[in-house]
């Protein structure tokens, strides 16, 4: 037998199977269809909220209609005019936000960077703090080699080399037995002696306390200031660290940031242009991709922002790009440079080896492809195989100097191919570098893209199938303003398409609009998002963590199934019922909204103050039957029937309407 809680989450399932059908609205009993091809002024501003922001807050949507929706999307069009410093102070903590690429690889040291120390290629910092963390990494890094060499002594099996492999990782990840005697004493002391005692123990001492927490590394940082929780953690993990502090400061800027415009196109065009945390060294780039490419360029001109993805690290490694070599290159032609730059040439050595994994070996289409079919002119954009052997020619020598420490954006004449290219009928005459970017500007203009970007821009904004006439008067926009951005937003949300009143509600929210939707629904103070993180892995759509360079799916079709819908609600649930760490909410009944509540607040009056709250009163008649019906259950109303003074269970009633089918639209 289901217990109740589960009944009335499969009761929501079934409900949300509405997410395919467009929210129509309810009065009464029965559902009508707003009549007016237009909404009304109140439905506006719901409608700018859910589609230019990651959800409304408690106040959003009165404040929007005191300053007017029309004044209120003109001044999210122009973020600098926004004061945001209350974000920044909560991003404060995060150090690897603010570094560059190089800090970031000197402080929090990648395998490449401890492996060439290990072959005494590099030095040792002389700084105590950054050198423990290196000494911490060595230390495991040599176990590792250790073991390797021990299985391949041990058996000539690969399968049983692995194995041993596995085995000796495991032996020497595990806590010794008098590590968790020093655990209850490590915790007793004040943080600051703490995280010193913990700065000066030996590696392998280290390894035995930290591996005898067990669950306990919340109590570890308590109280620790931000540098030395990072340098706790980074003695174990140095890359999760840097990862961590990402995910995180994506959470925290899509729930705070008060330039929610900015952070929705900071988002879309990071889809758009996308890169994987997950290859190599990427997640070292990223940060500064996010930061210093997208950001800036999130509201301005398209070739801007195509011109800095191109010449990004984080793109060059994530495509191959930097590892490209031209054909008839002087690298592929053998013709070394002299110390003076002087260049002797000598014929093709066409028997040469083959370059070794990760070694430069040919001419690499990658970028090139994902350039024309992903990023400008679409999948029907008019191209051919040709032309993406053309470009793929043209970026060559578009490489990175010393990508191993952080090294940023580099053309290597040496790598790049000589002579002239066709590109869609156009001429590329010989120029090095300046033969990208007269590509990147080709391809910036081509009504082709225009089309492919705009109609991206009304999936988010509009529908899944945006309408044919709108994307073709962006289009125009977009061409008669040479890729100006905002002037395209600008036609998007004067047009009557997006005020239509059957795109309300009409759009399903992604796992991230659903989560942080709810986290600023519900007035949330997230003081951990890595919990926060967690659930949108588990629901299929963890930050930064595509693989392929397509991007995120922004359709209902991807996202809908009963598996999602039921992980939403458990989602949905677990924040309001004070089961997220990191995260807390005030669930009790205020004016309009949370606060306190008498004890004896009828059931039915909280559902609907609630929904009021949460969701503007846009409530289907089943949605609040299904709700409605389940008052009376203990486990929702925290009531017995012989005792009526218990008060309802508002966090209960408050996590089933965030799992509604209602909220899950915008």
């Amino acid at each position: 037998m289901l217990d109740r809680n589960r009944q009335i989450v499969l009761a929501l399932v079934v409900t949300s199977a509405a997410l395919f059908i467009p929210f129509t609205g309810w009065a009464g009993k029965a559902k009508v269809r707003i009549a007016s091809s237009a909404m009304s002024e109140r439905k506006r501003v719901v409608h700018a909220l859910n589609r230019l922001t990651f959800g409304a807050r408690p106040g959003d949507i009165e404040q929007v209609t005191a300053m007017g929706v029309d004044k209120w999307i003109e001044l999210q069009l122009h973020p600098e005019k926004i004061d945001d410093n209350a974000l920044q102070a909560r991003l404060a903590p995060f150090r690897t936000l603010r570094m560059n690429t190089r800090e970031i690889f000197e402080n929090f040291p990648p395998p490449p960077v401890i492996r060439a120390v290990a072959d005494r290629k590099q030095s040792l910092p002389s700084d105590p703090t950054k050198r423990a963390i290196y000494v911490a990494q060595l230390d495991r890094f040599e176990q590792r080699q250790t073991a390797k060499q021990k299985a391949a002594n041990d058996t000539p099996s690969a399968v049983d080399s692995k194995s041993n492999e596995s085995n000796e990782a495991q032996i020497s990840n595990a806590p010794r037995a008098d590590g968790a005697a020093r655990v209850d004493e490590l915790l007793d002391m004040p943080p600051d002696q703490r995280a010193e005692a913990v700065l000066r123990m030996s590696p392998e001492e280290r390894q035995s306390v930290l591996g005898g927490m067990k669950g306990k590394r919340d109590e570890l940082l308590e109280g620790m200031s931000p540098q030395q929780r990072e340098t706790t953690l980074a003695l174990q993990n140095p890359q999760q660290v840097v990862a961590d502090e990402l995910v995180q400061g994506k959470l925290i800027h899509a729930t705070y940031s008060e330039r929610q415009l900015d952070e929705v196109m900071a988002d879309f065009w990071f889809n758009h242009f996308n890169v994987f945390i997950g290859k190599g060294q990427d997640r070292y780039f990223l940060g500064s991709y996010e930061r210093d490419v997208i950001r800036p360029h999130a509201l301005g001109k398209f070739e801007d922002l195509l011109v800095a993805t191109a010449e990004s690290p984080a793109m060059l490694f994530y495509l191959d790009n930097w590892l490209s070599v031209g054909p008839d290159s002087d690298v592929a032609r053998g013709i070394p440079q002299t110390r003076y730059g002087y260049r002797r040439r000598w014929p093709r050595n066409e028997g040469a080896k083959q370059p070794s994994k990760n070694k430069r070996n040919g001419l690499n289409e990658n970028y090139g492809r994902e350039l024309m079919e992903l990023h400008t002119l679409g999948v029907n954009g008019g191209y051919t195989q040709k032309d993406v052997t053309e470009v793929a020619r043209v970026f060559t020598g578009w490489t990175l100097k010393q990508p191993r420490q952080g090294g940023g954006f580099h053309f290597d004449e040496r790598l790049h191919e000589p002579g002239d290219k066709m590109v869609l009928g156009h001429r590329i005459k010989s120029n090095g570098q300046q033969e990208g970017l007269e590509v990147l500007h080709l391809l910036a203009h081509n009504p082709a893209t225009a089309k492919f970007v705009c109609s991206k821009l009304a999936t988010r904004f509009v529908s899944d199938d945006p309408p044919a006439n709108l994307v073709t008067r962006m289009s125009e926009t977009f061409l008669k303003k040479g890729g100006d951005i905002r002037e395209v937003l600008t036609t998007l949300f004067s047009s009557p398409e997006f005020w239509a009143s059957d795109a309300y509600r009409a759009k399903v929210k992604t796992p991230l609009e659903f989560v942080v939707s709810s986290l600023r629904a519900s007035g949330a103070d997230v003081s951990d998002a890595t919990p926060v993180a967690r659930q949108l892995q588990n629901m299929g759509m963890p930050l930064y963590g595509m693989q392929p360079p397509t991007g995120y799916s922004m359709k209902a079709s991807t996202w809908v199934n009963s598996s999602a819908l039921l992980g939403r609600m458990n989602f949905a649930l677990a924040l309001t019922g004070g089961r997220l760490r990191g995260v807390q909410i005030d669930s009790a009944m205020k004016d309009g909204g949370r606060a306190s509540s008498p004890v004896n607040e009828n059931p039915s009056h909280v559902l609907l103050t609630l929904e009021n709250a949460l969701l503007a009163g846009d409530v289907s008649q089943q949605t609040h039957n299904t709700i409605a019906a389940r008052l009376q259950d203990e486990q929702v109303s925290q009531r017995k029937l012989d005792d009526p003074a218990r008060p309802p269970n508002v966090s209960m009633i408050e996590g089933l309407l965030l799992a509604s089918p209602e909220f899950q639209r915008r």
